[in-house]
Formats: C-alpha cells, sequence, structure tokens
C-alpha cells in the first residue's frame, strides 16, 4: 500500500476517534485525563534527562509530542494534507517514518479511548486505581510492545538522519511555501524533531544512551504495569501523579 494512503488513513481513523469521544463529553473527558497521566509519568520516568542540558531537548520533544495530552487536530490534518507530496520528496527513510509515526499515533488514541471507557466505569475510585484498572482491563501487551518499538525506531531515524545535513537545507527552504500553504504547525513539528535530535546526535553516543534509556526504563513500566503486585503499582502511581510536566 501506498505510504500516502497509510499516512491518511491513519490520520482518519485518528479523527474518528476523538469525533466519538467527542460526542460524550465525560468520555473527552476521561481520554484527557489519562493522556494527563501519561504525560506525567514520562516527566516522572524521566525526570533526570528532562534536568539535563544535553538530554533535555530531545526529552521534551518526546514529551510534548508523543505524550502529551495537548490537541494535535491542526498538526494532524495538515499531516494528512501533504500525505503525497511527502512520499514525492523526500527520501524513503523519511517516509518510512512518517508512516511509522501515523500508525503509532493511530494506535495510541484507539488505545486511550479504550481506557477512558473502562475508566468511566469507576467514577468512585482514585486516578491512579482507575488508570490501573484500565490497563489492565484493556491490556493489549503485544500492541504496547509494538508502541515502544516504534518510538524508538522513530527515534533512531531522527538520530540518523541528522547527520544528512541535505535535509535540514530541504526543511529550511520548506518553510514559508509551509507556512503560505496553511502548514506550519507540521512544519514546527518537523523542524523541532529534527533539530532536537540534531544537538544530541553532535555528543558521541548521547542518541545511543538517550534511546537506551527509554528503552529499558518503558520495559520496565510495562512489565510492572502488567504484572507487579496491584498495591506495587498504585504506590507508584500515586507518585506520578504528583510529577508537574
Amino acid at each position: 500500500m501506498e505510504a500516502s494512503k497509510l499516512i491518511r488513513d491513519a490520520m482518519a481513523s485518528v479523527a474518528g476517534l476523538r469525533q466519538a469521544a467527542k460526542e460524550q463529553p465525560a468520555l473527552a473527558q476521561a481520554v484527557l485525563a489519562i493522556k494527563h497521566l501519561q504525560a506525567q509519568r514520562f516527566a516522572h520516568t524521566y525526570a533526570d534527562l528532562l534536568a539535563s542540558a544535553a538530554y533535555a531537548p530531545s526529552a521534551t520533544f518526546f514529551l510534548q509530542e508523543l505524550y502529551s495530552a495537548g490537541d494535535f487536530s491542526v498538526r494532524d490534518a495538515q499531516f494528512a494534507r501533504i500525505a503525497g507530496a511527502l512520499e514525492r520528496t523526500f527520501p524513503e527513510q523519511v517516509v518510512a517514518t512518517a508512516v511509522a509515526l501515523a500508525q503509532l499515533h493511530g494506535l495510541t488514541e484507539a488505545l486511550d479511548l479504550d481506557m477512558a471507557r473502562h475508566w468511566c466505569q469507576h467514577t468512585a475510585d482514585r486516578a491512579e486505581i482507575r488508570y490501573l484498572n484500565a490497563w489492565r482491563t484493556v491490556a493489549q501487551p503485544s500492541q504496547r510492545q509494538w508502541q515502544l518499538d516504534t518510538v524508538l525506531g522513530i527515534g533512531k531515524t531522527l538520530g540518523d538522519l541528522t547527520r544528512r545535513k541535505s535535509l535540514r537545507i530541504m526543511l529550511k527552504m520548506m518553510r514559508q511555501p509551509a507556512r503560505l500553504a496553511g502548514l506550519g504547525s507540521l512544519q514546527t513539528f518537523l523542524e523541532t524533531g529534527f533539530d532536537r535530535f540534531a544537538s544530541m546526535a553532535t555528543q558521541g553516543g548521547c542518541v545511543d544512551y538517550f534511546l537506551g534509556t527509554v528503552q529499558a526504563r518503558e520495559s520496565a513500566w510495562l512489565t510492572q504495569l502488567f504484572n507487579a503486585p496491584t498495591a506495587d503499582c498504585e504506590t507508584e502511581l500515586r507518585a506520578v501523579l504528583q510529577t508537574r510536566c
């Protein structure tokens, strides 16, 4: 299947999931609560990287673009609009990464919505209990592992692509046409991701350390959520809820 179609299909799925949530205010609020808790969890898990001069730019990019509770509907619509041009203009590695990002976004929205439905069924419970129950009810360990593998793959590709100075020049040349075409949000995302990883890639071994840290900590977190005693998970989640992001 063409990359442009895969991107458009993923973005259409995301739009449909968002619309389904908007039609039920309580469900929409539950989705936001889950996303916010997940952003807090990331900030808690990577507090050291977020406070590091070397790793803060990339860690912040991950937090804002992959774990944030923000509204990405404008950027997503722009992403779908230029899917064909992206496929024609950029190298295959860039296009494959764009497809992976779109599909990651689609799966994340689907899992968050499924969790939100279960979250709404336990309104009397504390947030950490509701989250853990929703996570374990939805489960999907293979899809959770795919999420992690895809995030790591995107990060590795970004690190590799920063070595291609021609790509950064191309992005800069696209800035004005993108603004005139109403694609400013997408342009900012692309430039920010490139620049954040470029700053880390100039320091030998930093990209590998960053991605290795994410792999180790996220794998441990998945294992804990799926297999650790309930009381231990709830204690950890309570600590997460005290983290600002």
